[in-house]
């Protein structure tokens, strides 16, 4: 596969390329600035004479404290943080193209404040396309989803008082029943929904499951319906595509209008740090045309944000590269297999999807002393469990599992 961005970087590359994004910000010591209420981080707090300093580029964009408000794909910016803006649109550019199939310079996108952000973008962006470009009421939009799909669209449907529709899974294979989509839609048709925003998921956060979007789109062109489709790929969009490249949950796919990503997950960014990116054409849907003072406008939902975030995520893809990312995957999902093996001998059932880290595990088999022992986390809180999550990141070594299965295997 032929990377056009992706690549190593040695800490000294990643170091010069970061001063300089940090010297073509402003500096508040060397010019003055009367309108920006920002400024550094206050020295009398965060101590800025630190020798360490030096070596830590990122702790270094941190106490410059660059605010990146705006989408630095589309249109203009604010000047004043426009060298490490440079860098959050080589890293939006970077994931759309090299590891979502899109094509160069053919999207748009910013660092969000994680996930659920990202996907409530995703429903504003087109709850306005559909309300100025359709003419569509509010009440002939709706949001649809399946039963797996994270939290975050109900936030949505609240907040843009949207309807919000939701279609069984399989209990064994967490596949959405077609038949069931269809009646969905059939159903909503008749109450008046003619426009419809699809969340389908590249890996759920309680299975790890992913949803089909051609599924979506032929039950929604079957009953002649307008829909747009986001993927919401908090958890698996930074392993999805390379453990899986062959793929249909990317800008190749022409169904496919945007998609989340969440770098405080996979890639161990600080927590905070989210993506979304969107094709050409629909960002402006979500334009904040009284943010006047704002060079560009505003096009996001959070407004002002960290550019030490956007840095955070350019430095771990070039820190690993393409090639030494593949490697820390397949490592994870070595462990994840070799978990997988030693569930089937002591014949426990649990569900997991092959390209992915994640493993829910039937609660029938997990007393609660060993789910609190081994912090695994369950499908619900407010009522007794079905499932118990086990979510192999790196601190989650072979060692640690050995233990975790031979628990269970006294329990059971």
């Amino acid at each position: 596969m032929e990377f056009r961005h992706w690549k190593k970087l040695s800490h000294k590359e990643q170091d010069a390329i970061i001063t300089l994004a940090l010297k073509n910000n402003i500096d508040y010591e060397d010019k003055m600035s009367l309108g920006i209420p920002v400024s550094k981080l206050d020295p009398n707090v965060f101590y800025e004479q630190a020798s360490f300093l030096k070596e830590a580029p990122l702790l270094r964009t941190y106490l410059q404290n660059p605010n990146h408000i705006g989408c630095h794909t589309l249109g203009s910016s604010e000047p004043f943080f426009n060298g490490t803006q440079q860098l959050e649109e080589e890293v939006i550019e970077l994931i759309s193209v090299d590891i979502l199939k899109a094509k160069s310079k053919s999207c748009d996108g910013y660092i969000a404040a994680g996930g659920t952000e990202a996907n409530i973008q995703a429903a504003w962006i087109y709850r306005n396309y559909f309300m100025e470009a359709c003419d569509a009421r509010i009440e002939e939009i709706a949001l649809l989803s399946s039963d797996d799909t994270h939290y975050s669209v109900t936030k949505a449907a609240n907040l843009l008082n949207l309807q919000s529709v939701s279609v069984a899974v399989d209990e064994e294979t967490r596949k959405i029943h077609p038949e069931l989509l269809d009646a969905a839609i059939v159903h909503s048709k008749k109450a008046g929904i003619k426009y419809f925003i699809v969340i389908s998921n590249m890996a759920t956060t309680m299975f790890g499951s992913v949803d089909d979007p051609d599924l979506y789109a032929g039950m929604l062109a079957k009953n002649e319906v307008a829909y747009k489709i986001h993927i919401d790929g908090a958890f698996g969009g930074f392993i999805f595509p390379v453990s899986c490249p062959e793929n249909n949950v990317n800008f190749s796919n022409p169904n496919v209008s945007s998609i989340t990503l969440d770098a405080h997950k996979m890639l161990q960014a600080p927590y905070g740090t989210g993506v979304f990116i969107a094709r050409k054409g629909l960002m402006q849907y979500a334009c904040t045309a009284a943010a006047k003072y704002v060079s560009g406008m505003d096009f996001t939902l959070s407004g002002s944000r960290s550019g030490a975030n956007a840095i955070a995520v350019w430095m771990i893809l070039f820190t690993y590269g393409p090639h030494g990312w593949f490697e820390k995957i397949s490592k994870l999902l070595y462990r994840t297999a070799w978990l997988c093996k030693q569930l089937d001998k002591l014949s426990i059932k649990y569900y997991r999807h092959p390209n992915l880290n994640i493993v829910a595990i039937r609660a029938q088999h997990i007393p609660a002393a060993i789910a609190n022992e081994y912090g695994m986390v369950p499908d619900s809180h407010t009522e007794a469990p079905k499932w118990y999550k086990v979510v192999v990141m790196d601190h989650v070594e072979i060692d640690y599992l050995q233990g975790f299965i031979k628990a269970l295997g006294k329990a059971l």
